[in-house]
């Protein structure tokens, strides 16, 4: 039940992110300091709470790519002035979109 809720909210997250940049252009994004925080803040912490999953529920679903979200997080909060934005864009353009519907299909179960 514990992950069930962290899924939740991680989803809640990955969500917002989704909607921040729909619509949305790379130059733009990197031209918003708004915008580009808030999706930071909200990319850390997802992989923030990867690390509060249970071990045997991350093996449960391993299609999701949990120690490349945590690694994302950490290279988020250690070293943010140095993020590739570019790869941070790729990510969220990319990604996160699939990693919001393999989430709310994991919270449907």
């Amino acid at each position: 039940m514990r992950d069930k809720i962290i899924v939740d909210k991680m989803l809640r997250y990955a969500s917002k992110v989704c909607k921040y940049c729909q619509d949305t252009s790379y130059e733009e994004f990197q031209a918003n300091d708004m915008l580009l925080e808030a999706c930071v803040f909200n990319l850390s912490q997802i992989g923030e709470l990867t690390a509060k999953l249970n071990d045997n529920f991350k093996k449960q679903y391993p299609q999701v790519p949990w120690a490349q979200i945590y690694g994302l997080r950490n290279r988020i909060v250690h070293d943010y002035e140095g993020v590739n934005l570019r790869l941070l864009w790729e990510i969220i353009s990319e990604d996160m979109p699939d990693l919001q519907r393999t989430l709310n299909d994991i919270n449907d179960e």
